[in-house]
């Protein structure tokens, strides 16, 4: 998610106190829970859940790797 798209959750009353404990929302992780990655057999899209059994439902190949980022990643060389 790129860093202008980003909004500070706001809190008010019992979930604000919550939130300052270290509660963890359930919304939040749901989103979360699915991951995209990339076989290394055949280059197909392979979309994973949190407890799925790794594996490319296309060719049963077992190596999948994530996706590149799309944010812009700079690095200062010294």
């Amino acid at each position: 998610m790129p860093r202008e798209e980003y909004q500070v959750p706001t809190a008010t009353g019992a979930s604000a106190s919550a939130i300052s404990r270290g509660a963890t929302g359930g919304e939040r992780h749901d989103s979360r829970a699915v991951m995209t990655y990339i076989c290394g057999d055949c280059g197909g899209n392979v979309t994973l859940s949190k407890d799925a059994l790794v594996a490319c439902p296309h060719c049963a190949g077992r190596v999948l790797y994530k996706e590149r980022t799309k944010r812009m990643v700079q690095f200062e060389a010294r």
